[in-house]
């Protein structure tokens, strides 16, 4: 063989003469001496071999920027793209198709050539094998003909296997739209959701220790959640027949059983009417109160305390507080008049027991002033077309898109087709400043004025993808559908979006979206589970705004059954959380036992939680008796009554000790429409606030607060004790406790300072900063 035609500069470019050669002829390569090669299918045998070997993932050559000057689309969401990678980049020099075992894609990968990526599959694989046989096959193209994936069936779904056994082996069959069906076990991907899980190349999965866990199978665009559960072998286990007070118990129940966990016993009723107040109020109960529950023998005393509760102003204001961090009322965006209108209204819907379809109904059709019509501020401080769509589908469907916005989403159905379209029904949202006062006139990002809501004559986005215009249609809708409220794909033809004659004409579009939005099934999930989240501190789905079928729930039944309830009573929030409240599982306690103490997920015990920033800092507030401080607002506002995230500028925090202390104990500034801004980590910085800051010195030894009232009214020392501790602990002091604490008051040369300890020690032990 001459020496040029030894280079592989030249070898690939006459390679690429005879590619282009073969595909006008439309044959095939057959060397001499070797019979024909087995048809390998791009699309269904080459694709699943680059995922399965890793080639398109994000660290490698699915990479935005590719590695080493070879791009491939992520995880193989673009064939066409990946053809022409392949054969046509850098005038094909990865492939040889004179010599196919001279391929630059098949060297590397079996570390015949030096390679970053390591070993990626062996000579004798199968995989090597399928490539090999595609380039002496000449390549062939089949992107357009081949029969497509239609369903993947993964098998078992779920199982539970009990010690010692610890490995369950998957089958992954693939059926396609000829109807023909292959088993592509050894061919798919396995991604476990854990460190402590190991799968091997044929799908068998090793659970190494004892828990729950996801694995997520995926072959070609379509992926399945199998769900994994390794239990302890307990040979002593007996199941503890236990009551259920509704069906919430009864599914919790079930399985608390198959995982072989007895649930721990019913908290006590002074740890309940302190869970219940936080829960609802964000809020202490009183000593006077706390005392009258605890003696009260009505048998329902449990469920009359919640009714009662919901009805007070505090439950309207603490609950503003949630709706407030995730509808992003915070004051650059919306000002301080924006931002006391929004909250105001949130505050007022829920004291009125607005339904939370009407309720989401009216911020989703909303526009105009946004003074006078509070809820059009959801558009202010979202304000460009794709941050609107991420924020509603997140908020009211619990659906990430994020991902899509570059790529198809890797873990979930949508393209990004499907994010451009959903978004473009936003496009023709707009607003207008009638006058900018803001401050800081270096800061374009800052309002301060009334704006005006409106939809505007055109508007649209761009697919960056295929460079075309958008086309709206509302999500899950098929390509061919335009946006319409009539229910969505499955309810007959949609029609067009509206056109607006003029900007500012009052139209029906964003009533449409509303009403189309509120109707869909994941809505009530997506409400539930949130609601859940906030009671349970945990969502039945977690992350609770990342619905996706490779996210499963933890208890799949209860999240629908809670649905369908709450829809059925009309989306009524108050009937839910009473519901959820009157379950045994809301009142477990949060002490647990030998076969529980290492749940997280299954609510077989309450799992303490820190209190919010908020929390915290009323109920020290409340405790002492000393009345809050908060520049701007009226002395005596609660932190859970601000209408607004963090000040606007950070000089500000510093000048008020009460700010500082929201923002340290990880109140959030709402730039996200999401509660993961909300921070319920512990750092040294919160430490030294509760033990020695100087907010804390002044709420101890301000002269009119509890202490000095106590001693001021001549109490006993055993009365003021037990006084502070059912006010700070909603308890009475154990008989150690009270010694202790009288004796300390006896014999300390001044009783004031005695008694300031005994409070800072209330204030700082774990039953004052936790909920259990």
């Amino acid at each position: 063989m001459p020496r040029w035609f030894q280079s592989i500069p030249t070898r690939a470019f006459i390679g690429l003469v005879v590619l282009n050669v073969l595909a006008a002829a439309g044959s095939e390569v057959t060397r001499p001496g070797e019979s024909r090669t087995r048809v390998v299918s791009f699309r269904n045998d080459v694709m699943p071999v680059l995922s399965k070997a890793g080639c398109n993932s994000g660290p490698c050559h699915g990479n935005q920027n590719g590695k080493a000057s070879f791009k491939l689309s992520l995880r193989g969401e673009d064939p066409a793209w990946d053809y022409q990678a392949m054969t046509r980049d850098m005038l094909a020099r990865r492939i040889d198709v004179m010599d196919p075992e001279e391929s630059l894609i098949l060297l590397k990968p079996t570390t015949q050539l030096a390679h970053e990526g390591g070993l990626r599959f062996k000579k004798e694989s199968e995989e090597y094998a399928i490539l090999r046989d595609w380039i002496a096959a000449g390549l062939p193209d089949d992107i357009a003909v081949a029969p497509r994936l239609t369903r993947l069936i993964v098998s078992p779904l779920e199982r539970i296997v009990i010690e010692p056994t610890n490995g369950v082996s998957l089958t992954t069959r693939a059926l396609f739209s000829d109807g023909t069906e292959r088993d592509v076990t050894r061919v798919a991907v396995y991604e476990p959701s854990s460190t402590q899980v190991r799968v091997s190349h044929d799908g068998v999965v090793t659970l190494e220790h004892p828990g729950e866990t996801t694995v997520l199978v995926r072959f070609l665009e379509q992926q399945a959640a199998v769900r994994l559960a390794l239990v302890p072998a307990r040979p002593e286990f007996v199941w503890r027949k236990t009551p259920a007070n509704n069906f919430i118990d009864r599914e919790v129940l079930a399985k608390l059983r198959t995982l072989r966990m007895i649930p721990s016993e019913l908290c006590s009723d002074p740890e309940f009417i302190r869970r219940v107040h936080l829960d609802l109020l964000g809020l202490l109960p009183t000593a006077d109160e706390a005392r009258r529950f605890c003696a009260d023998r009505r048998r329902d005393k449990r469920e009359r305390l919640v009714a009662e509760l919901l009805e007070k102003p505090e439950f309207a204001e603490f609950w503003a507080l949630k709706w407030s961090d995730v509808l992003r009322n915070e004051e650059k965006v919306l000002d301080r008049k924006g931002i006391q209108a929004f909250h105001g209204w949130i505050r007022q819907s829920l004291a009125q027991h607005k339904p939370i379809d009407q309720f989401v109904r009216e911020i989703v059709a909303a526009r105009g002033s946004t003074y006078e019509n509070p809820p059009a501020n959801f558009y202010r401080a979202n304000r460009d077309a794709v941050t609107r769509a991420e924020a509603t589908a997140q908020l009211f469907l619990g659906t990430r898109l994020q991902c899509a916005k570059c790529h198809n989403h890797p873990f979930d159905r949508w393209t990004q087709g499907d994010y451009y379209d959903w978004a473009t029904v936003f496009a023709r949202v707009n607003y207008k400043v009638l006058e900018n006062e803001r401050r800081d006139r270096l800061d374009s990002h800052e309002f301060v004025g009334e704006q005006i809501v409106y939809l505007d004559r055109e508007g649209g986005l761009t697919n960056p993808r295929t460079g075309q215009p958008a086309k709206a249609r509302f999500l899950g809708q098929p390509a061919s559908e335009p946006a319409s409220a009539a229910g969505g794909p499955e309810k007959g033809k949609a029609r067009p979006v509206k056109q607006s004659a003029a900007a500012g004409q009052d139209v029906s579009e964003l009533d449409e979206l509303a009403n189309w939005l509120v109707a869909q099934t994941n809505f009530a999930r997506a409400q539930v589970n949130w609601v859940w989240y906030q009671i349970m501190g945990r969502g039945i789905v977690d992350p609770i705004d990342d619905f996706r079928p490779t996210n499963p729930p933890s208890h799949p039944e209860l999240l629908d059954g809670l649905a369908r309830e709450f829809a059925r009573q009309k989306f009524d929030l108050h009937r839910l959380i009473r519901f959820i409240m009157a379950s045994r599982t809301y009142q477990l306690s949060a002490r647990p036992n030998e076969t529980n103490e290492g749940d997280e997920i299954n609510y077989s015990h309450t799992r303490p939680r820190r209190l919010t920033a908020e929390q915290l800092l009323d109920t020290q507030q409340q405790f002492l008796e000393v009345p809050a401080s908060f520049r701007g607002y009226p002395t005596g506002t609660r932190a859970a009554q601000l209408p607004g995230g963090s000040p606007v500028r950070r000089n500000e925090v510093k000048m008020g000790g009460a700010e500082k202390f929201l923002s340290v104990f990880g109140k959030p500034s709402r730039l996200l429409a999401c509660e993961c801004e909300r921070s319920s980590e512990t750092t040294l910085g919160q430490t030294f606030q509760l033990i020695s800051s100087p907010e804390m010195n002044s709420l101890l030894t301000a002269p009119n607060n509890r202490l000095g009232r106590l001693l001021a009214a001549g109490v006993s020392d055993a009365g003021i004790v037990d006084e502070l501790y059912w006010a700070a602990l909603t308890r009475p002091p154990s008989s150690g406790e009270l010694e202790r604490a009288t004796n300390l008051l006896r014999e300390a040369p001044d009783k004031r300072r005695a008694l300031e300890d005994i409070a800072w020690a209330l204030l700082n032990a774990k039953e004052s900063v936790l909920r259990q």
